[in-house]
């Protein structure tokens, strides 16, 4: 069962919903609306660090032809699934924050939860392939430039992107069946799966199990292959003849390694609250849904341009280049 909230006064607007077009209410911070423009001030800077930080390291690489390398059309991916992530939930969440906007209808829902849910499945997936990016280069470094070219990497990436979003299309087409009854209250200020199938007053097995068949045979599968990948790198830095060598050889996986922790850690937290958290406070569950959804995205372009040399360096030359011309104009 979802928590339950106290329904705010606007929601008695939407008591005369018909199951032909049925629309749900969307919280922000229940009893906070009084300061909900201010709480929109962190979400507003979250939003503009993430579009303006992925769209930056698009336009790095697509300007730099010493990029277009399998690694970076990699991170073009991430960037772009970021990217995706973030422009998903700004509608709802602008809506609600700053015009008070509570009502979505079932179909604007259902796209939503679509590009969420895509979104993060083509994450993950981006992460896996990187992962086996990184083992082969350190694993296979002689056997590196022949088994990973730019082609194979696009082609592979597109397929095992795609998978999720392909699978997601009858979980989401089947919640336009369902009757929904009682209030239709979902938790965030964005349209979860989980979530609006708790309030479907008719049998759900089916999509409970399709659903968590999909997140097994996708996010949790990639999370194996991904520790496994790691194992294989660890056991391979570990015969490195001197420290200094197998320093070199993981520093080149950082940046991959905190992407990984930091979507996949607020992911299985947020798997957990929702599976047998149903009694845990309001805040952690908001606080999850909003770390999962929020911070990859933000933090991803930032670890990405300060651990990695070549976007580093195109950043000193940009900066180079604007105090060259703000002294020429002095």
């Amino acid at each position: 069962m979802p928590v339950q909230y106290p329904l705010s006064p606007q929601f008695m607007i939407l008591s005369n919903f018909t199951q032909v077009s049925p629309m749900f209410y969307l919280t922000g911070f229940p009893g906070l609306e009084a300061i909900e423009h201010w709480i929109f001030i962190p979400f507003f800077l979250m939003y503009l660090v993430a579009i303006s930080g992925n769209c930056f390291i698009l336009i790095i690489i697509k300007t730099n032809p010493r990029l277009h390398t399998p690694m970076y059309y990699l991170l073009s991916f991430l960037a772009l699934t970021d990217l995706g992530l973030s422009v998903s939930t700004l509608p709802t969440t602008v809506g609600i924050f700053w015009f008070k906007s509570h009502g979505i209808y079932l179909a604007a829902c259902q796209i939503q939860m679509f590009c969420i849910h895509s979104f993060s499945f083509m994450e993950s997936s981006v992460l896996l392939i990187m992962s086996f990016d990184r083992c082969l280069a350190i694993c296979h470094p002689l056997r590196y430039s022949v088994i990973i070219t730019s082609q194979r990497v696009i082609r592979t990436g597109l397929a095992v992107i795609f998978r999720g979003p392909v699978a997601l299309i009858p979980l989401v087409v089947l919640l336009k069946t369902f009757p929904y009854c009682g209030p239709r209250v979902l938790s965030h200020s964005f349209c979860l799966h989980q979530e609006v199938i708790h309030l479907a007053c008719t049998d759900t097995t089916f999509n409970n199990l399709y659903g968590l068949t999909v997140v097994a045979f996708t996010m949790m599968l990639d999370l194996v292959l991904i520790a496994l990948s790691y194992g294989v790198i660890l056991h391979t830095v570990a015969k490195l003849a001197s420290h200094e060598e197998q320093f070199r050889a993981f520093q080149t996986c950082t940046s991959h390694l905190c992407a990984v922790l930091i979507f996949f850690v607020p992911m299985v937290g947020l798997s957990l609250v929702h599976r047998f958290g149903k009694h845990a406070p309001l805040a952690v569950h908001l606080l999850m849904a909003n770390v999962y959804l929020f911070v990859p995205p933000m933090l991803n372009p930032i670890i990405y341009s300060i651990k990695t040399k070549e976007i580093r360096h195109v950043i000193s030359k940009l900066l180079g280049l604007k105090k060259a011309s703000a002294g020429s104009r002095g």
